[in-house]
């Protein structure tokens, strides 16, 4: 890498890039695994040759040498970067809840690139932004959970591409969590939401490029689109065993730990508990000032789930809900990711507060049939359901799904 290269990195990157925190839960051998982008390197850029890209990316949009996708193709022979697109959390991953405000970039030689973001008023690109392009270009770290918002992006991004006959290219990356573990229900038609787009499971295990491969034909686009795939990437593969460097995706991701809970606590993001945004443990912590922490913990362990342990923990939530109040809860580790089951412990979990707390434990069920892809879930809760039978709700459709996924598979 070059000086100037090395300069403009650090500076693209300031505050955004981390590598690995807390040691996985399973040791891992790191393997020789080329992204989309690495592969387009390697193929000399042949792809996108001649023609007028705009890139939706943001930080975690690097290849093998640290260096952001933007300027590698802004860098690269024959290709024209026109525009830049950003998801949620804008172009750095560093904005937390509001809409992200347009912007530019400037490269090292002067040029300016305008950023336009895809949050908040406008979630799809206008006719306006992709006037005078030949392509647009997909290039985001997912963390495998239906409601993560980056895929919904790509697909609102390939639409418009689709209606402008513009080629849609998608730059693919691991699923973090592993491409074989499959939970939860499909989502049930009739919901469709920002965090609600695809007819997957909630934890669907599959690489962005693959999703852009269902949507095309389940929502029969007929887009002009093309992913460049993974190297050296197979299924079972978490992503600690790639030999990539974790870059945080959004600002409370901060490990593969929390990434592998976020399936199924993320779904108490549609209650008013706290999931631990504001402390130093985001998706590994559920608390509340009024949540009887040991009674909690004794349905949890009495519920014999393999791959976890808990303990008690109070914090203070320095943002998000309940900032600045004590807090207590219960604190999630993940002692075999292979065998821990996240909505499994969310059916637990949720069943306990319902049935501890029936006076502060509250629900958005109209939110919460987003998260989990059902109405049946407010069904089972509301007749005091226990766990298990939530847990056979959950589990119902993963084989179906699996049959479903398989014709877009490209590992």
């Amino acid at each position: 890498m070059t000086t100037r290269v090395k300069k403009y990195a650090k500076y693209f990157l300031t505050g955004v890039l981390f590598l690995a925190g807390p040691a996985p839960s399973t040791p891992a051998r790191a393997e020789e695994v080329l992204t989309g982008i690495d592969v387009l390197e390697v193929n000399g850029f042949q792809e996108l040759k001649g023609k007028r890209v705009g890139l939706i990316t943001n930080h975690t949009g690097l290849d093998r040498s640290l260096r952001p996708t933007a300027l590698v193709l802004a860098q690269a022979e024959g290709v024209q970067l026109k525009a830049l697109f950003s998801p949620e959390h804008g172009f750095k991953g560093l904005v937390e809840d509001a809409a992200v405000s347009t912007d530019s970039l400037k490269l090292p030689d002067g040029k300016v690139i305008p950023i336009f973001s895809l949050y908040g008023s406008t979630q799809t690109p206008t006719n306006e932004m992709l006037s005078g392009l030949d392509a647009l270009v997909f290039d985001v770290q997912d963390v495998g959970a239906r409601f993560y918002t980056y895929p919904t992006t790509m697909a609102l991004a390939m639409e418009a591409a689709a209606r402008r006959n513009l080629d849609f290219v998608v730059l693919d990356r691991p699923n973090p969590i592993n491409g074989e573990a499959v939970s939860g229900p499909i989502l049930e038609d009739g919901i469709r939401h920002f965090t609600a787009y695809f007819p997957v499971s909630v934890r669907h295990g599959m690489t962005v490029g693959e999703l852009a491969r269902l949507h095309n034909i389940t929502a029969k686009l007929g887009a002009r689109l093309l992913v460049v795939p993974l190297r050296g990437w197979r299924r079972e593969m978490w992503f600690d065993q790639t030999g990539l460097p974790w870059t945080k995706p959004s600002p409370n991701m901060p490990d593969l730990d929390a990434a592998a809970l976020y399936p199924g606590i993320g779904c108490f993001e549609a209650t008013n508990v706290s999931v631990g945004r504001g402390t130093p443990i985001p998706f590994r912590w559920v608390g509340a000032p009024w949540m009887k922490a040991k009674s909690v913990l004794k349905r949890l362990k009495a519920a014999q789930l393999p791959g976890f342990e808990f303990e008690e923990a109070s914090f203070t939530p320095d943002k998000s809900v309940f900032q600045g109040e004590l807090s207590r809860g219960v604190r999630i580790r993940i002692t075999d990711r292979e065998k821990a089951r996240p909505l499994h412990l969310f059916a637990v979990l949720v069943c306990a507060l319902r049935d501890l707390h029936p006076m502060e434990f509250g629900v958005r069920f109209d939110e919460m049939a987003r998260m989990v892809g059902t109405g049946r879930f407010r069904q089972l809760y509301e007749a005091g359901a226990r766990a298990k039978d939530v847990i056979m709700l959950f589990d119902a459709e993963a084989s179906a799904f699996r049959s479903r996924r398989a014709p877009f598979l490209l590992y």
